[in-house]
């Protein structure tokens, strides 16, 4: 009985934590969708992008009990973070429109590597049946 409780509290945990990661990834991707579009501007760009960066802080680094696979992704994650941060940066500098198109591409290169991050450790967390 006590075996039992306490699986069904791990398999909460899990599905709470699996929703910190799915809500992280539907947040990149409208990101990424506002970028690929030019529907954002550089104090726009910067403040969604610090959004996303205490989103991450906040809901998905405090995450424990992660093995080592889900820990090295949560690292890479806060570096492509920080990568990003460069990349609206350089987009920022940008003088020309060429300039600013290869800076905007970038930064969406930036956010579908953190998407993909988020669905595979969805991928390799989901239930099997």
């Amino acid at each position: 009985m006590a075996y039992a409780a306490l699986y069904y509290q791990e398999l909460g945990v899990m599905s709470q934590y699996l929703e910190k990661y799915q809500e992280f990834a539907t947040l990149l991707e409208q990101f990424r969708s506002d970028v690929t579009q030019n529907q954002i501007n550089t104090p726009l760009l910067r403040q969604r992008l610090r959004e996303l960066q205490q989103w991450f802080i906040q809901q998905v680094v405090p995450i424990c009990d992660l093995d080592w696979r889900e820990q090295s992704y949560q690292t890479e994650m806060s570096k492509q973070l920080r990568l990003l941060e460069i990349d609206v940066m350089f987009f920022q500098g940008a003088r020309q429109s060429v300039t600013s198109e290869a800076r905007l591409k970038n930064i969406s290169d930036r956010l579908t590597t953190l998407i993909k991050y988020c669905h595979t450790i969805l991928q390799s967390e989901a239930p099997e049946g």
